[in-house]
């Protein structure tokens, strides 16, 4: 009888504790951006959780392509808007024609000489493919249509709200400060 209520016992417990391990693993699965952490470009961790309460704009960047002068915009967006909680975030990325092959220190350098960038850049990140960054993955898989989908190029733009959640997607020929991006960011400033 102890054998049989032990067995049972074991039983109820295994499977008790499976749940929980399987549940715990759907708890933490990523619902916005801030359950991700990755190295600046400095390289020192630079969590998205950072951005807590601020409207984000996400964008893979690159030194060596066509759509490189954005950089301009990006950085003159952000100046406009940054004092009423708003950020740009480069991650420069070299899947795309190999239009990045630098070190981050020289993309640093790059962004900052030619361009005078002063927001939050990351480390090389892979936006596409089998070392794809987790962070693009959830952007590009996790997220809801039309958000969803594979980055086609350089300089694909996510706007994210105050709560961490991809509301927008830009694609590569829409400039940062188009009146499309603009009014998007500025809806999202006025919640």
């Amino acid at each position: 009888m102890n054998i049989l209520r032990k067995a049972f016992n074991t039983t109820v417990l295994n499977t008790t504790l499976g749940v929980m391990i399987l549940m715990a693993g759907t708890t933490f699965a990523a619902s916005n951006i801030y359950s991700f952490t990755l190295p600046s470009i400095d390289g020192s961790p630079m969590p998205m959780a950072d951005f807590k309460g601020k409207v984000v704009l996400m964008v893979n960047v690159a030194s060596q392509c066509g759509y490189t002068p954005q950089y301009t915009a990006l950085e003159a967006i952000y100046e406009k808007y940054k004092a009423q909680g708003f950020v740009v975030v480069g991650f420069p990325a070299n899947n795309f024609g190999a239009q990045e092959p630098g070190t981050d220190a020289e993309i640093k350098t790059f962004c900052s000489r030619k361009y005078n960038v002063t927001f939050p850049m990351y480390s090389k990140v892979s936006v596409k493919g089998s070392d794809q960054t987790p962070l693009y993955q959830y952007l590009t898989k996790d997220t809801a249509p039309p958000i969803a989908g594979d980055i086609k190029w350089n300089f694909t733009k996510f706007l994210v709200d105050k709560n961490g959640n991809v509301m927008q997607r830009f694609e590569p020929a829409v400039t940062p400060d188009s009146p499309e991006v603009t009014a998007a960011i500025e809806k999202l400033l006025k919640q």
